[in-house]
C-alpha cells in the first residue's frame, strides 16, 4: 500500500466577486505539485438574487484548466470558439496551449434566481512539447460521466483518466487521473494508481482515517501519498463522504509562472506576454 506522506490544511482566501476559496497550492509552502499547478475549492457561497457575477474575460496559456462544478451554473466562453453551460455535476477541461481569452460568468437564470455556487478548479501543467498546441475545449455533462457502483453504496465518478478499466472521454496531453469517490456509509476501499504517478486526495466532505499513521483527514484538507506501491487504501469514517483523488505523472520540467501564464523559460514568458498584448490570443465576441 502507498503510505501517507502528509496531511495538510489548505489556505483560505477570496477570488472574483468575493467567493471564498480553499487553496491547496500554490501557497507559500508549496508552489506546485508536479504535474499539478493549482488546486482551488471555491465556495460554497449562497448568492442572493442578482448578486452573482462570475469571472470576466481573462487570458491563459501553457496549461490545462479543469472545472468540476459541485453546485451552481456558469457559462464558459473562449476566444477559440469554446462555449458551454456548465451545470452542477458537470466537468470541463480547457487546454489553453498557445493562449486564449475566456470567461466564466453565471448564467442569466442563476443571476436572476441566486443560489449556492461551489466547485473545484485544477490546473494541470502541459509538457514543454505541447505548450503551444492549439487551444481546445472539452465539456462532459454529469449524465455522461462514467460511474462505477461498487459494493455497499460506494460510487466512483471517473472524471478524468481511468479506474478499473472504466475510461473518461476527456483527452489529456499527459497521464492524469481525477475521480470522485462517494460513500453513503463508513467503508474501506482499495484502488490502484500506477506508482509512476503522484497521488493525493482532497476531502470535499467527510473524514478519512489512515491506520498506519493513526491520523484523520478532515473536510478541506489534502492528503499526499508516496509512490511506493500501485495500491491506495482509504477508510471513510463518515455516514456520507466525498473524496477527490488526483494522480498524474510528473513532467520534471522547469516551470515559469506569471499570473495566468505558464512557460518553461523566462524568454518564453516574455513572448507569451507579448502575444497577449498583440492580440494573438484572440478576443471574445
Amino acid at each position: 500500500m502507498r503510505k501517507v506522506i502528509d496531511i495538510k490544511n489548505c489556505m483560505k482566501t477570496f477570488e472574483g466577486d468575493g467567493i471564498p476559496v480553499t487553496r491547496a497550492f500554490p501557497i507559500p509552502s508549496m508552489r506546485e505539485y508536479d504535474p499539478f499547478l493549482l488546486f482551488d475549492h471555491f465556495g460554497p457561497i449562497n448568492y442572493e438574487p442578482g448578486g452573482a457575477t462570475g469571472v470576466p474575460a481573462h487570458p491563459h496559456c501553457g496549461f490545462e484548466a479543469v472545472t468540476y462544478l459541485l453546485e451552481g451554473e456558469v457559462e464558459h466562453k473562449d476566444s477559440w470558439g469554446g462555449q458551454a453551460i456548465i451545470e452542477s455535476g458537470d466537468i470541463q477541461w480547457m487546454t489553453t496551449g498557445s493562449g486564449l481569452i475566456h470567461s466564466e460568468l453565471v448564467t442569466k437564470k442563476f443571476k436572476i434566481n441566486g443560489g449556492i455556487m461551489q466547485g473545484l478548479q485544477i490546473w494541470v501543467n502541459l509538457p514543454a512539447k505541447d505548450k503551444n498546441v492549439k487551444p481546445w475545449y472539452q465539456h462532459i455533462k454529469k449524465i455522461d460521466i462514467p460511474t462505477i457502483n461498487k459494493e455497499d453504496g460506494v460510487i466512483v465518478k471517473v472524471l478524468v483518466g481511468n479506474v478499473e478499466n472504466i475510461f473518461s472521454s476527456i483527452q489529456t496531453q499527459s497521464p492524469v487521473s481525477i475521480f470522485d469517490i462517494q460513500f453513503s456509509e463508513p467503508k474501506q476501499v482499495t484502488f490502484d494508481i500506477n506508482r509512476r504517478q503522484i497521488a493525493m486526495i482532497y476531502i470535499i466532505d467527510g473524514e478519512l482515517k489512515f491506520s498506519e499513521v493513526n491520523k484523520i483527514a478532515k473536510k478541506g484538507q489534502m492528503v499526499f501519498f508516496d509512490q511506493s506501491s500501485d495500491e491506495i487504501q482509504i477508510i471513510s469514517k463518515s455516514i456520507r463522504g466525498s473524496y477527490l483523488v488526483l494522480a498524474g505523472e510528473p513532467l520534471n520540467e522547469n516551470v515559469v509562472r506569471y499570473g495566468p501564464f505558464v512557460t518553461n523559460t523566462e524568454h518564453q514568458m516574455k513572448q507569451a506576454i507579448a502575444n497577449f498584448q498583440n492580440g494573438e490570443m484572440g478576443k471574445l465576441s
